[in-house]
């Protein structure tokens, strides 16, 4: 069981870090649903819209750095191709939102937590790259499910050997 679990993580880390190399030979406009796939793979989770659209998600959580989102248009082109994990979109998230609204801007977080001493809130955490910089994002939510608070903070696993 532990050697499966090392060779998935590992496999996850690689395959983030030729992400790069992916996203070059994808062209907005261009690239088709079939292109994507060959790139990046089959989407963990896909959405379709009536417009006859799709969103294909591409979460790198919990060991990469980055969270995609690719939109194939109706025509079956490639619409976008974007990393949900920006300042930006974490200055989108705000106290009231709900986690439902926080998963579409940011995609699927790398952790969960939650403390005994508050037992009606729950932790969520993104990592992310700040430059040459380990990061987490924190988003607080309370028994309703919304937003309290959020915070920025080092990866504490940037400190540890091999972090």
């Amino acid at each position: 069981m532990r050697v499966v679990l090392i060779t998935l993580l590992t496999a996850t880390a690689l395959l983030s870090a030729c992400d790069p190399q992916r996203i070059e030979k994808l062209e907005e406009g261009l690239a088709t649903e079939s292109d994507v796939r060959k790139q990046f793979g089959d989407a963990p989770q896909i959405i379709e819209h009536a417009d006859g659209s799709k969103t294909m998600a591409y979460p790198r959580q919990p060991q990469g750095w980055t969270n995609y989102e690719i939109v194939i248009g109706s025509d079956g082109k490639m619409r976008s191709l974007r990393q949900l994990l920006t300042p930006a979109n974490f200055a989108k998230v705000q106290p009231g939102m709900a986690q439902d609204e926080v998963r579409k801007l940011l995609g699927k977080h790398a952790k969960t937590l939650s403390y005994a001493m508050k037992p009606t809130e729950e932790v969520w955490q993104w990592r992310f790259m700040s430059g040459q910089d380990k990061k987490v994002f924190e988003v607080t939510f309370d028994r309703d499910h919304s937003v309290i608070v959020t915070h920025t903070a080092d990866d504490e696993k940037a400190s540890l050997p091999g972090g």
